[in-house]
């Protein structure tokens, strides 16, 4: 199997795994942090799965620019998450310290 035809199936799940899966929740997430809500442990561990599987993905999205823009879409949307849940997080305690190590 050549490398590109090998990167063609790991795109193809990834992007079915995305679609189906890491965006819903995510979009869950990020409709719990704007209402105002602290994210619980289970919610900063699928974020953490998150950020593990966009680093696996790097090297696939380095070889394939056309990936790059939903990558970057996505990354945006950690960061809109992660930045709505640590306000959200110095709202509740009054410390503005960052919830279950994110920052």
């Amino acid at each position: 199997m050549t490398e590109q035809s090998t990167d063609l199936g790991v795109t193809t799940v990834l992007l079915e795994r995305l679609t189906k899966f890491r965006l819903p929740r995510l979009m869950e997430l990020k409709a719990k942090v704007e209402r105002g809500e602290r994210l619980a442990d289970f919610d900063l561990s699928y974020l953490q799965d998150v950020l593990a599987d966009a680093s696996q993905a790097r090297p696939l999205i380095a070889r394939h620019p056309e990936l790059e823009e939903i990558a970057a879409r996505l990354v945006g949307l950690y960061h809109q998450i992660t930045s709505k849940a640590l306000e959200n997080e110095g709202g509740a305690t009054g410390s503005g310290s960052a919830p279950g190590g994110l920052g």
